[in-house]
């Protein structure tokens, strides 16, 4: 925690700032702003509480997000920035205390142009993707936490819907991005094309995502199809070609019956089946439809809309397997995993970790998924690292809060634009192997 005085000089200035409803120390709030859904990781889980915020403050625009930034580097404070909270592994937990940044009133949609959206780090995904609607266009892509902000998505996201044609968020859906570097001044640093990826996915930790403009397609009408399958190897084989069908699904996703069973009740993902799920531009439908019946499935409904579409985004990711630890609580953990042999060596896959079941995604160039099974302590999950390599599986382990995309350009950058190590602090720390008990407290 801060020093009492440091704290109090801030939070006066804030208060100056943003107004007394645009700043809180109430303990009630700055519990609720101190977690995420780091829950979901069972070797967290056992870590937390990490942190508590010693103040909170609601930006409302990119301008202020920038003054309290400078303000808090002028005491010497600590800013976490968070949005929705929707990540899983402690990337927006305050560890040392401090000021956390609620980015989630500052929500304007500024603009929508021919082929991008520029909006501050607070909106929605979902209300960019209402107001490039209006235009007759569509986001590049969004995750399966529609509800998630850009700011958030940008800085803890990687894929989702849309991943297939354009591959991760770091892969040229940010045209721009305005940023604040803790260096004591309030001003919005406009960054575009390869300088403004340096700040996707580094959690806030060398500059602070304040506004974003990034791309959109032109609008498609999409169906939402959906499928099943007796046998789970069925679904994930055509899973897979479905991913390679032109024009390209937005989205295709396919589970075990177990995890199918754990996922909301609907008609269209009957029980005891393993389940296929798909947004599919209209063209395809016919040859989605044919690889189906050959394979020995069946297809189950065919819908339209936007709705449509969003409640299929939300079956996806990391979203199945959720609904599986929400089923039966304290059992699993997951690790992503990603290449072909999740088709193609699907049983062996499964067998690495007891009680082991897959959600596959169609990937932009292989097949991408979550694999969950029951949790047996950190060092089993190594064994099951190193068995799955050995299977000519992609592997990450997601449960650590520290940057582990480009780091050597993360510390470069945060050397300028963080000097006096104020953003984040605690996540960007070279050769983190991951949380164990006891790690931090």
């Amino acid at each position: 925690m801060e020093t009492t005085t440091a704290v109090e000089a801030l939070t006066d200035e804030l208060r100056a700032l943003l107004g007394e409803a645009g700043v809180t120390t109430d303990p009630r709030v700055r519990e609720r702003v101190s977690v995420d859904g780091a829950t979901m990781s069972p070797l967290i889980l056992e870590l937390l509480p990490l942190g508590l915020a010693d103040v909170v403050a609601f930006p409302t625009s990119a301008e202020q997000v920038a003054a309290c930034v400078a303000a808090a580097v002028r005491h010497r404070v600590p800013v976490t920035p968070r949005g929705k909270g929707t990540g899983n592994y402690g990337q927006a937990i305050p560890m040392p205390g401090g000021l956390v940044l609620d980015l989630t009133r500052a929500r304007a949609v500024v603009e929508v142009g021919d082929g991008w959206v520029t909006a501050e780090a607070g909106a929605t995904m979902v209300a960019l993707e209402a107001a490039a609607r209006e235009t007759g266009q569509e986001l590049w892509m969004y995750p399966s936490t529609a509800q998630s902000t850009v700011g958030g998505f940008l800085s803890g996201g990687s894929g989702g819907t849309g991943t297939i044609v354009h591959g991760a968020n770091h892969q040229g859906f940010v045209v721009a991005l305005d940023v604040v570097h803790a260096t004591g001044d309030p001003v919005l640093v406009h960054v575009e094309g390869e300088e403004a990826q340096a700040y996707v996915h580094n959690y806030g930790t060398a500059g602070i995502l304040a506004r974003a403009t990034v791309r959109l397609d032109p609008l498609r009408d999409w169906r939402g199809f959906y499928a099943s399958f007796a046998e789970q190897h069925d679904a994930f084989r055509v899973l897979r070609e479905l991913g390679r069908l032109d024009p390209a699904p937005r989205l295709v996703s396919a589970d075990h019956p177990d995890v199918a069973a754990a996922l909301p009740p609907d008609p269209a993902i009957p029980e005891g089946r393993a389940s296929l799920r798909a947004i599919l531009d209209p063209a395809a439908v016919d040859a989605a439809t044919a690889l189906v019946i050959a394979a020995g499935g069946r297809v189950e409904d065919l819908r339209d809309g936007p709705q449509a579409s969003l409640k299929l985004s939300v079956l996806s990711y990391n979203h199945p397997i959720e609904w599986l630890q929400k089923a039966e609580p304290g059992t699993y953990v997951h690790l992503e995993v990603g290449g072909d042999a999740l088709v193609d060596r699907l049983d062996e896959v499964q067998a690495t970790i007891p009680g082991g079941l897959l959600h596959l995604e169609a990937g932009h160039t292989v097949p991408i998924g979550m694999l969950a099974g029951v949790y047996e302590g950190p060092e089993r999950l190594d064994e099951v690292i190193l068995a799955l390599g050995r299977l000519g599986v992609g592997v990450h382990n997601p449960h650590q809060w520290n940057v582990d995309f480009e780091v050597e350009r993360t510390l470069a950058l945060a050397r300028d634009t963080d000097p006096h190590g104020l953003l984040n602090p605690g996540k960007l720390n070279p050769g983190y192997a991951g949380p164990r008990k006891g790690a931090i407290r």
